[in-house]
């Protein structure tokens, strides 16, 4: 017997007002959330999901307006069914919203306020729909932080969101979402910043709590891996229209529209070959254009050493209300060694807080090592970084670009991309104005863009160009390496897709190495010639790509591999590998990976190029 519709959408139509017209984002929109059940909202970035969301919570921008269509809920506690939320008034939306239908955002950090304590958070949003006493609401409030998987839910309660991790403030980001008990949880893309463990986990926790509570979810995702671990049903969206929806089955096994199929085969996926993608190959009138500039751009043969780092340590002191932690010292890199050569793709793998940023940090002298040497390639000889100082540091710093994680937030909003592009050429002293703006035209075209947007700021681009201008900024001054700090995470499939064709044929064309760092092992299958993997600031495992994915042999390896969602309902996560959560932890590694607190591995050789750290 099929379960009634807690939340039908019927011919739903929003347009935006742009001037003096109405822009449609959502065209004739129609599909139904069953109780207990979760439907996953699939599409690209501007396809209209989050619109969708706004339009149920009844959050649309003034801007916008339903021009057609209407929604309806069923709440099972209320005597009238069928309530059209379409032709609520502000009042009853505001005692629904919350109390019955309720939103766990994509950012946890800024949903939740940094002046108050996750606890108050929780208080205050069951206190403003239910009476309950202060005591009874805190009660409660435990009892939510408990049932999402806090360790210590008490201490919990007392925590700002800056005093917790990104998996917790995820999880403390649900218990605001459930703490009054809704049949209707919306979930807008709410793992996509999470590492892959760590989003595994809290897949599972939503899948019990649906379990636990009877929750109908509304999943709003460009994951397809993540709809085959969660989805009951699958709308897919695009351009404001459903292409294709149906059962998750169907839909990841048997699309029938192309768009689906497009989206399912640029997915990166662990089995078989690494995902193929078009590389972007080099304009070769934009790399004439821009010879005066790179004039001193190295272009060492494939190969040749670029780093080469040994026993590299990093500490930070921690710091509470001000004082220095009496617990000691963080080491966040313990011990690295790492070789990086021209022309190729180093994958460094690993979780957040593993280390993988400030190793990138320390390859830039942004930061220095406590202990253990740096060495890079000057001229023609290998220098320690710690003495390059003056012209030889700029000189390196041209040498050596940063392509950030987020390009929302790494382009400057008051910027033109014009300034942005250039700026680099107006540091370092090269050319006139013009002689620059010609060069910023040469970079657009060699990142795929049309120079004619140049004029334009960030906010006019989507996030996919951003990333390009942010590699074009990059490629300025002709480097010979970029750090690629997890620079497809935010984007969606097709994209992501589109910007490693393009890091690749810039690799293959111009020979700039990339030290590609990420979380998600089937993008650095797809793009990298050798993989490191990174656990707690130590080097786990290291060997070619096709040998790592071949023969993993470290404990945390088989953990990344294992929480990596694949788009196959018959390939679910295997939870078991993930040691309930502990497979971060060196002191849970079964022997003879084991490491005790401070305790330094040493290494195995156990396949070609291919060594593991053990006890």
């Amino acid at each position: 017997m099929s379960q009634p519709d807690l939340l039908r959408i019927e011919g739903l139509s929003v347009a935006f007002r742009v001037g003096a017209h109405d822009v449609p984002v959502l065209r004739d929109v129609t599909f139904s959330v069953p109780a207990g059940k979760t439907v996953a909202l699939v599409g690209e970035s501007g396809s209209g999901k989050s619109t969708i969301a706004s339009a149920v919570m009844g959050l649309l921008p003034a801007r916008a307006r339903i021009t057609g269509g209407r929604i309806l809920f069923s709440d099972p506690k209320a005597v009238t069914q069928n309530v059209s939320l379409t032709q609520l008034d502000a009042a009853s939306y505001r005692r629904l919203r919350g109390a019955r239908i309720a939103m766990a955002f994509q950012e946890p950090s800024a949903a939740l306020s940094p002046v108050w304590s996750i606890g108050a958070m929780l208080v205050e949003a069951l206190q403003a729909h239910e009476n309950v006493s202060a005591a009874e609401a805190k009660r409660r409030a435990i009892d939510t932080l408990r049932r999402v998987g806090f360790p210590d839910a008490e201490g919990a309660f007392r925590n700002f969101p800056f005093e917790l991790s990104g998996g917790l403030r995820q999880r403390a980001m649900l218990a605001a979402s459930l703490i009054t008990r809704p049949p209707l949880v919306i979930a807008d893309e709410p793992t996509s910043a999470l590492d892959v463990t760590v989003q595994a986990l809290a897949l599972k926790l939503l899948g019990d709590l649906q379990d636990e509570m009877g929750l109908s979810l509304l999943f709003i995702t460009h994951d397809f891996g993540v709809v085959a671990n969660i989805a009951d049903f699958v709308v897919v969206l695009r351009q404001g229209e459903v292409v294709e929806q149906g059962t998750a089955r169907d839909v990841l096994k048997s699309p029938q529209a192309g768009y689906t199929r497009d989206l399912l085969a640029a997915v990166p996926r662990l089995e078989g070959e690494a995902q193929p993608f078009t590389a972007t190959h080099a304009n070769s009138k934009a790399i004439e254009v821009l010879t005066p500039v790179w004039r001193d751009r190295m272009a060492p043969p494939p190969g040749t050493p670029l780093i080469h780092m040994e026993k590299v340590v990093k500490r930070f002191t921690p710091r509470k209300q001000g004082l220095v932690n009496p617990a000691g010292v963080i080491e966040a890199v313990a011990g690295v060694g790492l070789d990086i050569t021209a022309g190729e793709c180093l994958g460094l793998v690993g979780e957040s807080g593993c280390g993988k940023s400030t190793l990138s940090r320390l390859i830039m002298k942004v930061m220095r090592p406590d202990a253990g040497s740096i060495l890079v390639l000057d001229g023609h000889q290998m220098r320690s970084l710690d003495q390059l100082s003056g012209e030889a540091l700029q000189r390196y710093r041209a040498r050596v670009q940063y392509v950030f994680q987020d390009p929302f937030a790494s382009l400057n909003p008051r910027l033109t991309v014009l300034d942005i592009v250039t700026e680099p050429f107006a540091i370092h002293g090269y050319g006139t104005a013009s002689e620059r703006i010609r060069w910023a035209g040469a970079l657009f075209e060699l990142v795929g863009l049309d120079p004619a947007m140049l004029r334009r700021h960030p906010n006019a681009f989507s996030g996919g160009q951003r990333q390009r201008i942010g590699i074009a900024r990059a490629l300025a001054l002709g480097p010979d390496l970029l750090i690629c700090d997890e620079p497809v995470s935010a984007l969606d499939v097709s994209v992501q897709a589109q910007v490693l064709g393009l890091l690749d044929g810039l690799r293959t064309d111009l020979g700039i190495a990339n030290l590609f760092v990420s979380h998600n092992l089937a993008v650095v299958k797809a793009i990298a010639g050798r993989v490191a993997v990174m656990c707690r600031g130590r080097i786990v495992e290291s060997a070619p790509t096709k040998e790592l994915f071949a023969q993993p042999t470290h404990p945390y390896t088989k953990a990344l591999l294992a929480a990596n969602p694949e788009p196959d309902p018959d390939r679910p996560l295997d939870l078991a590998a993930l040691m309930e959560g502990r497979a971060s932890d060196p002191a849970a590694w079964p022997k003879p990976y084991r490491l005790q607190p401070g305790a330094k591995p040493r290494y195995e050789t156990v396949g070609d190029g291919h060594v593991v750290a053990v006890a």
